[in-house]
């Protein structure tokens, strides 16, 4: 890695050094996760700091076991009983006024359960084993569409909005789909019905959790096209969940690197990619198939157990360029450019 400092001048502001630039949808704030374990507490979400705005994509990137899946239940109030959480999730109003934001972590689960579908909602990983078997795929995006709408739409409002939904989704012959299980969908159609599903509640906040990850690389471009579409039309702020690099390449304006709970890269997409400033950023690209045309470098190791995390930087045993401080203390993130920062102590903190 090249451990060169690019100076770039800058106005610099300790209190939002993840600042996106215009006022934000969702800011996390040192956002922590707890979970009970027979050896005590361990943190898969560890003092996250994010901020996206609407009409933006953060692709949020790393090994399974970084934390990804995690934080986006946090913010979906999906976490596992007996979890505990701590920080601050502050979402903007719906007319985007700061002072009318509320801290997603502060509300109490009843008025979580009424933001779910209606300002955020998720896009899961595989299709198949969230959707229910044994009802139509109508009826299960009817769910969505009377929690979005309340009590006060009709019968023919919801078919209606369903068939919406569905054209919105790209998906042909809504009516007769709508009526179809999903056994009877192919893995890129049940797909696009977990996408109608999740914007049929008019949500301001979509989170997409590896959404392409089991198909095959045609449908997955369909589906990226799809919600970068949406993303235009709607103005939604999409949290995009991948570990593919080439994947966040194609969708994202920023990407933010989780290692092991932490952020430890957060940057311009274009940026991150030609000049990663943190050595696993480095490793994931030289690991990626589609990101590299020569021979592939895997990392080597393995992410720690988080209850077994090493004293100072956690991707000190697999770093190739380890020194003795790294094992002393966990670095702090550094400013590497007006919007770049990283988790390493070979980068030298950017001028002011």
């Amino acid at each position: 890695m090249d451990a060169t400092p690019r100076l770039v001048a800058q106005s610099h502001n300790p209190k939002t050094d993840y600042d996106v630039g215009v006022p934000p949808l969702l800011e996390l704030k040192n956002l922590t996760v707890e979970l009970p374990t027979p050896g005590g507490w361990v943190r898969p979400v560890n003092g996250v700091s994010l901020a996206l705005a609407a009409g933006e994509t953060l692709g949020l990137v790393g090994e399974s076991g970084s934390g990804k899946t995690m934080l986006s239940l946090a913010l979906m109030g999906l976490l596992p009983r007996g979890a505990r959480m701590s920080g601050q999730a502050w979402l903007a109003g719906s007319n985007g006024d700061l002072e009318d934001r509320r801290d997603l972590l502060a509300v109490d689960p009843a008025a979580r359960a009424a933001l779910r579908g209606r300002t955020l909602a998720m896009i899961f990983q595989e299709p198949m084993t969230s959707l229910n078997p044994v009802m139509r795929v109508g009826a299960q995006v009817a769910e969505a569409v009377r929690v979005g709408e309340g009590a006060s739409c009709s019968r023919k409002q919801v078919q209606q909005r369903v068939l919406e939904a569905f054209e919105r989704a790209r998906i042909p012959d809504p009516e007769l789909r709508a009526r179809q299980f999903p056994h009877q969908l192919s893995g890129g159609l049940r797909q696009r019905v977990m996408i109608a599903m999740a914007v049929a509640g008019g949500p301001r906040l979509l989170i997409a959790d590896e959404p392409t990850t089991a198909l095959d690389v045609t449908v997955q471009e369909q589906i990226l096209e799809l919600l970068a579409t949406l993303r235009n039309e709607l103005n939604l702020a999409l949290l995009f969940i991948t570990h593919d690099l080439a994947v966040v390449a194609r969708v994202a304006q920023r990407i933010a690197v989780l290692y092991a709970g932490r952020v430890v890269e957060v940057g311009p997409t274009a940026e991150i990619l030609a000049r990663p400033r943190h050595p696993y950023t480095e490793g994931l690209l030289r690991a990626s198939p589609r990101m590299k045309r020569e021979k592939l470098e895997p990392i080597p190791g393995a992410v720690p157990r988080l209850d077994a995390l090493p004293p100072g930087c956690a991707f000190a045993p697999r770093c190739p360029y380890v020194r003795a401080e790294c094992e002393l203390a966990m670095p702090e993130l550094r400013r590497v450019g007006p919007e770049h920062l990283a988790r390493c102590i070979l980068v030298q903190e950017a001028a002011p």
